[in-house]
Parts: structure tokens; sequence; C-alpha cells
């Protein structure tokens, strides 16, 4: 089987990805900044290779990339994602410059596949699902620096022949999820009994579970492309409000609570439309989601209950009878 480098492995959906390729009897490479996180790696540090490096210092990148020699690289560390990384020439730094420094050291080494990670956010707000060929109109610090890297990605992998698609991800939700997160928040607050201050009920997300959104990073690597730097929407191509996110919660985990709404501020990039047209991923990578959004909420919930070394992590919860 194929080495394989991630990077970004101590945050969500990175790390959901390492623990596949492992189960998958994979050699897993991470690539882990000098002051990451270790909650979610703990546990997978004596089953992978790690090499710590800065995606903006370009001779420690080098270095772990000719170390590794992977077949297939999966790029998931971002900054600027939550709205505590605010400090827009880091983002940029981070998201655009760090993946140039990453991309051209694969090439050095030469790779099968380099599997970007978009962002819905690289569309701004629209009033339709859009499409991969349409103009991205990026509204934020963030949005622009991934649309950067998306292009950057594109050109490379169109002048050298290399293959290095584009995933751009909508709402990904799921086990080891940031703890402030929507989902999360509200079933700690569920597994409580209680809920969540809450913004508008009519703000809407492409919700989509990170075990879908894994597969598709497992079929843009092994899938031939036509076009080497394509790209993907990963999003199930229905949009689901708060209101019916809260209900769903509330049904799954029986909270007695009623929702109180607009207790919380709305959020600049809060909107009553968004949502992902799949057409091009199912057509050319074969994916298709396999979880409802109330399907992936319950295995979430599971994951909590079963968990609960994670209860202090995620703000603590009553033990609730199962």
């Amino acid at each position: 089987m194929a080495d394989v480098l991630v990077t970004g492995a101590s945050g969500f959906i990175g790390n959901n990805l390492a623990r596949r390729l492992l189960a998958e009897g994979r050699s897993v490479h991470l690539l882990l900044r000098p002051e990451y996180q270790g909650w979610r790696v703990d546990d997978l540090i004596g089953s992978v290779t790690v090499h710590r490096a800065d995606l903006l210092d370009p001779t420690s990148i080098r270095r772990a990339v000719q170390a590794a020699k992977p077949q297939w690289i999966f790029h998931l560390a971002v900054y600027g994602a939550y709205a505590s990384q605010s400090n827009a020439l880091n983002i940029f730094r981070t998201n655009a410059l760090g993946t140039a420094y990453l991309l051209e050291a694969a090439l050095e080494v030469g790779f099968d596949a380099f599997v970007n990670t978009g962002s819905s956010s690289e569309y701004g707000f629209q009033d339709h699902p859009p499409r991969e060929n349409e103009a991205v109109e990026p509204n934020s610090a963030y949005a622009a620096a991934k649309a950067a890297a998306t292009l950057w990605c594109r050109e490379t992998a169109h002048r050298t022949g290399q293959k290095v698609p584009t995933l751009r991800l909508y709402s990904a939700y799921g086990p080891y999820e940031e703890p402030t997160r929507l989902i999360p928040t509200l079933i700690t607050e569920g597994l409580a009994g209680d809920l969540p201050p809450l913004t508008n009920p009519e703000t809407a997300r492409d919700f989509v579970f990170v075990e879908d959104v894994v597969d598709a990073y497992l079929l843009a690597a092994a899938t031939p492309l036509a076009d080497t730097g394509a790209v993907f929407n990963v999003g199930t191509g229905v949009q689901t409000t708060l209101r019916e996110v809260v209900r769903i919660a509330g049904k799954i985990l029986d909270i007695p609570a009623e929702p109180q709404w607009a207790t919380m501020a709305d959020r600049s990039w809060d909107t009553g439309i968004w949502v992902a047209d799949p057409t091009l991923i199912k057509k050319t990578l074969g994916w298709s989601p396999l979880h409802r959004f109330e399907d992936g909420f319950a295995r979430t919930v599971e994951w909590f209950r079963t968990n609960e070394r994670f209860a202090e992590l995620y703000g603590g919860w009553k033990r609730q009878p199962t």
C-alpha cells in the first residue's frame, strides 16, 4: 500500500483521515507543527511516523517530505477556519504560501497524488448551489487565501502534469470536531438536558459527515483524473437549517429545553443559503454521501457517550442514561 503523508492530523478532519488510513493498514506519516495540540493524536503516535515542520519554513518542509517520500499527500493543515484565528497575514501565509512550499517540496521528491483542501467559503455568498467552474467570490481573508491555494494547485497540476486535485469542503461534522463548533456544543449541552444560545433559526448549512469526507479524500487520491487539477465540491447537496438541526438534536438527545432563538448574535458568515452542487464529484469519483444529517448526528452523539475522557475538553456534560 502507498505510503501517505497527512498535514493537519492534529485537527478535526485530518485526524479522522489519519485514523482511517491506519485502519486500512497504510504506512502513515504525519507532518505536525512544533506547537501542535496533542489531544487528537496522542494515541496515534506509536503507530505513525511524525515529522515536525512549520509550513512557513520551506527548509523544514523539504526535509520532512524527503524523509517521508510519500506516494499520497493529503494537505489539511489550515489557519483561519476559526474566529480566534483572525490575523489576515498569517491566514494568507499559512494557507497560500504554506501550500506552495509543501507542493514544491513534494514535486522535488515525486508523488502519485497531492490532495489539497479547499473551502466552500471560496464561493462567497451565493443564491444557488455553485459549480466548480463558476468564478469564486471570497468575502473573507480566509476564503481569499484558500482560493489562492486552490488556484496555485490547479495551475501547478496543469503545468507539471502531476495530480493535484482540490476538495472544496462544506460543513463537516463528527467525532473529534473542534469543541467550540455548533454540533459539539449542541451535543454537550444536550447531554446535560439543555440548549446553547442560538442565532437565526433560518441560518443554513450543507452538513456532511466526516466519514463521508474521508471517503472523498481517498477517492480523490486513488481515482485517475483526466483533469489533474480538478476541483470537487464535497457536500450533500442538501442544506439543513439551524431550526432543523435543533429539532433533530432535541429528538435524539431527548432535550426538554425549548430553543431560545436570537440569543446569540449572527456571525458575519451566516446565511440562509449554503449548499453544494456535488454533481461533478459523483460523476468523476463516484462519491456520494452515505449519511443523512440525522444519521451522522446520532453517530456523533454515540462517540461522545463512549469517549467521556474528552468531557472536560468539551466543557463537561452530565452522564445520561443510554
